[in-house]
């Protein structure tokens, strides 16, 4: 069986590196557990780390969170559904929110749970994701801010997930005159501009982040150390916090060119080969991982020199070359994954999932 690592101690040095800039430059920040798909352990880690704000875009999630330390602040952070209403207000403190419709309905249920909900309006700044048309925001904030039991707290916006649409100084500084314009017309405090992702870290660290952001949502370059700006890695984080281990269940030399006719794969794929190579054959070994654990396209083998030269369901065939590392039947062999890749293996119940450096 694969199983994954969490480095509970190179886990803590992001979060410390996180917190003293944040801090240095006055912003809060929550953290994003979605990835960890509500492993109850991971959670667990990342809570004992002193985090004070969570946020999640499962319920489920959401109250395992609640179930190991109720006094976490809880952010659900995408639109609640209709259907899972009075839920988002028993588990979650605060929601994302863009429909006056939906807002009504937490006004409702925080009544009926007697309960107090605060939200942070969405604004649409490009990404063509959730988000309030600027041109909007004025009269979506007058329809909700007097709702009973509903406090907003600020306004926020999403970016790059969907499309790649990147911040800029100008988009959030749209954002920052937004929240000063309603803040002045109504009275209010909104004391929150939740315009930082991880994907906003780099602006932040170059001085282009407008000085009116001051909260962030971050998971991304906490748990893998990414600069997701330029697809590359933040300087001075660890980008191994998580590694997938997978065992050889079979070696030997084969062809790397198959022999017979061929058809598309399980996955509808089609195949290519340079006849040339059908008699140089390499060694192949087989791991004990399939699509079901393992994002192919998404994971990288550890060391240089082996390549996934397939994949199916529950088994994925490496090219070793020569073999120069001498492996064997029972040697283990280890990934780093991005985001999309540790995703795939935190979510299958067929990885048992570990903490080390704890």
């Amino acid at each position: 069986m694969a199983y994954m690592t969490l480095d509970f101690g190179k886990l803590r040095a992001n979060y410390e590196t996180l917190t003293v800039e944040f801090r240095r430059r006055g912003i809060s920040w929550a953290i994003v557990t979605k990835l960890l798909c509500g492993e109850k352990k991971y959670l667990e880690a990342v809570l004992s780390l002193g985090v004070r704000q969570v946020c999640d875009s499962r319920i489920l999630n959401l109250k395992a969170i609640k179930a190991i330390n109720p006094s976490i602040e809880t952010v659900f952070i995408k639109p609640p559904a209709k259907r899972t209403i009075p839920n988002v207000v028993r588990f979650a403190d605060i929601s994302l929110n863009t429909q006056v419709s939906t807002v009504r309905l937490l006004s409702g249920e925080s009544l009926a749970q007697g309960k107090a909900h605060k939200i942070i309006l969405m604004v649409e700044l490009g990404e063509r994701r959730e988000g309030i048309h600027l041109e909007e925001l004025r009269d979506v904030y007058r329809a909700v801010r007097e709702l009973p039991n509903i406090d907003v707290i600020g306004i926020g916006t999403n970016l790059s997930c969907l499309y790649g649409v990147l911040p800029s100084r100008e988009k959030l500084q749209r954002l920052v005159v937004a929240r000063e314009r309603l803040a002045a017309e109504f009275g209010d405090g909104l004391p929150l501009v939740s315009g930082g992702t991880s994907v906003t870290i780099p602006l932040m660290r170059s001085g282009a982040l407008p000085s009116g952001v001051n909260h962030f949502r971050v998971g991304d370059s906490l748990f893998l150390g990414s600069d997701v700006y330029n697809s590359s890695y933040l300087e001075n984080m660890k980008t191994d916090v998580f590694l997938l281990h997978t065992q050889i269940i079979e070696l030997s030399l084969k062809s790397p060119v198959p022999d017979g006719a061929m058809a598309k794969n399980l996955e509808g794929k089609e195949f290519d080969f340079d006849p040339s190579l059908a008699h140089a054959p390499t060694y192949r070994a087989i791991i004990d991982a399939g699509v079901l654990e393992l994002e192919a396209a998404h994971a990288k083998p550890i060391p240089e020199g082996i390549t996934i030269a397939g994949i199916t369901s529950d088994m994925c065939v490496l090219d070793l070359g020569a073999n120069p590392l001498g492996l064997k039947v029972g040697d283990y062999v280890t990934f780093t994954m991005d985001y999309m890749g540790a995703l795939r293996a935190l979510s299958s119940k067929y990885v048992e999932k570990r903490i080390v450096n704890a």
